[in-house]
């Protein structure tokens, strides 16, 4: 069953390889984070982990049986109880309800673990599979998104009050034998 984990450095290797192994996938509907990313991603991992010590960010990965990455899912700008939340699941996972589960997940870790209230996301127009991970795990659409927040695409802010949602809510679909990934 896969788990999801604080990032921590034992995972960089199986995150770079989550990364190379999707990047055609992700580039289909984010921008590509490009050549230099790969060449320097020993020094921007490094970084990651010190934001996540500094309490900046929270950084956690979904990790299969196999210690394999499945998805990444972050905690972006911690500040003021609120964080943007940004996430992507590896393409042979993807549909099977792997990413609002986690998401969802990641919403109560968002108030247990860091007492955050207010969560944001921002999904690109043609990303309609994150767009529906968004609205199954509650959050719902409050504003366009600069496209230069979004690689130069043109997206929706979605967002999800976490005191109005608290992390032990049911949400559809959470409960046993609902929705895909319960069966």
């Amino acid at each position: 069953m896969p788990e999801l984990k604080r990032l921590h450095v034992r995972h960089a290797p199986a995150v770079m390889a989550f990364e190379l192994a999707n990047r055609a996938y992700f580039a289909a509907s984010v921008s590509d984070r490009g050549d230099d990313f790969f060449a320097q991603f020993t020094d921007r991992y490094k970084a990651l982990l010190a934001e996540q010590e500094a309490g900046i960010c929270a950084f956690y990965v979904l990790v299969a049986e196999d210690s394999s990455v499945l998805g990444r899912f972050n905690l972006i700008d911690i500040e003021d109880h609120t964080a943007e939340l940004g996430y992507r699941v590896a393409q042979h996972v993807a549909g099977r309800g792997v990413a609002t589960a986690t998401v969802r997940e990641v919403c109560r870790l968002a108030v247990a673990q860091h007492r955050l209230r207010t969560l944001r996301a921002a999904a690109t127009h043609q990303n309609v599979a994150s767009q529906k991970v968004l609205t199954k795990a509650g959050f719902v659409p409050v504003g366009p998104a600069d496209p230069a927040h979004m690689g130069g695409m043109a997206g929706t802010w979605y967002q999800r009050d976490l005191v109005l949602q608290p992390y032990s809510t049911i949400l559809p679909g959470d409960r046993l034998g609902e929705g895909r990934g319960h069966r």
